[in-house]
């Protein structure tokens, strides 16, 4: 139920992540591409005829008190045009974003061009208007040769507080909540981990949080238990999966395919929560009017 692929920042073309997850026998993914669904319906065809379910998805950043929190987007309809013109301004400070770091990054000495950035973006999924984001970065510094890693890229350059870090501009979970309801998905908050607290949970299910990411590489046990405890007892849906980006980027905060593996019952609670919370909204709107 977390995934990504070249449409953002991940190694495979959306048709090829289908194909992994057939290849690893998942009956189910949620294909979460930063900041787009570009990648959706080409997973989705070659998904198809696998025999494996895509769920449109995507991953947003939003402001969070110790900085940002990602939030995964679920069941959504990728065509419709409010949340597209969302998206399509949130990768364009991506990208002024990224010009901002390769700027730096000259300042700095190292040889890099935008162009080389761009680069990484991948195929005709993902294209000139992808998510551009540092892995993208990351990837172009080890291509010129100026980091042996995408890990070195980070700690040299890229991360918090190194010379070539530029802040990400974030809306307020409220704004993405609230957009996600309007087009009928559910949101999640992704790899908590220490952060969440049940008085934080609580908090972000005020601002319309419907569901938390439970299960994922960077949890421990523990922690998956902990969380768990606490959706439960506030009452929030719970997800999980392996955050995969590719065969080269795993580590704590990611894992292969399939390697965080999601009972179908998970699935099949959040479409009977999602059902639930479409017929409220909609009894709410005939209020309204």
């Amino acid at each position: 139920m977390h995934c990504h692929s070249t449409a953002s920042d991940g190694e495979c073309e959306p048709p090829e992540v289908a194909r992994r997850a057939h290849a690893v026998d998942l009956a189910a993914i949620a294909l979460t591409d930063h900041d787009t669904t570009d990648g959706v319906a080409g997973a989705a065809r070659e998904g198809a005829k696998l025999g494996v379910r895509v769920i449109p998805g995507c991953e947003f950043s939003v402001r969070a008190p110790w900085g940002e929190l990602h939030v995964l987007a679920l069941f959504l309809l990728p065509e419709n045009e409010r949340l597209q013109g969302f998206l399509r301004d949130t990768r364009a400070a991506r990208r002024r974003r990224g010009e901002q770091i390769v700027a730096k990054l000259q300042a700095l000495g190292v040889d890099i061009e935008l162009d080389d950035v761009q680069a990484q973006l991948g195929g005709s999924d993902g294209g000139a208007e992808g998510a551009l984001g540092r892995p993208h970065v990351a990837r172009a510094l080890v291509d010129c040769g100026a980091c042996d890693t995408i890990s070195d890229a980070f700690q040299r350059y890229l991360g918090r507080g190194r010379a070539a870090y530029v802040e990400k501009p974030l809306p307020r979970l409220t704004d993405v909540t609230s957009l996600v309801h309007a087009v009928g998905g559910l949101t999640a908050a992704a790899h908590l981990g220490d952060h969440g607290t049940e008085a934080q949970l609580r908090i972000f299910q005020d601002q319309g949080l419907d569901c938390v990411e439970v299960r994922h590489p960077s949890h421990a046990p523990p922690v998956e238990q902990r969380l768990t405890r606490f959706a439960e007892r506030l009452g929030l849906g719970i997800t999980g999966g392996s955050d995969w980006h590719g065969e080269s980027e795993y580590g704590e905060s990611h894992a292969p395919l399939g390697g965080m593996r999601v009972p179908d019952m998970w699935l099949e609670q959040l479409e009977h929560r999602l059902e639930l919370v479409t017929k409220k909204r909609g009894e709410s709107q005939v209020r309204s009017e």
